[in-house]
């Protein structure tokens, strides 16, 4: 997916694939499907994918809700936040180095 964002492109086939998450089946109305991608100028951002009651939803019409996608910048810090979240250990290490115990 390729996207213009505040005048800036994002696009995940040229952007390194960091780590993913995915909730439900991809066949589920609830399924959730995210990828955090670093750009090569070191901008971070957030694809996200789902079914037409995850939170990526769209309504389609007056009485219908799609599956929609949708891309977000991210700052470094969210990313973190991102990582810790999904439980991403490796990958948090890889680019932000070990933590303290």
């Amino acid at each position: 997916m390729r996207q213009i964002i505040n005048g800036k492109m994002y696009n995940t086939a040229t952007a390194t694939l960091v780590a993913d998450h995915q909730y439900s089946d991809r066949r589920e109305w609830n399924y959730e499907n995210e990828e955090l991608y670093l750009k090569k100028n070191g901008e971070w951002f957030l694809y996200g994918e789902g079914g037409s009651y995850s939170k990526y939803g769209q309504k389609c019409d007056p009485n219908h809700w799609c599956g929609g996608e949708v891309i977000k910048p991210m700052t470094e810090q969210e990313a973190r936040k991102w990582l810790e979240d999904n439980k991403c250990t490796s990958e948090y290490i890889e680019h932000f180095g070990e933590p303290e115990e």
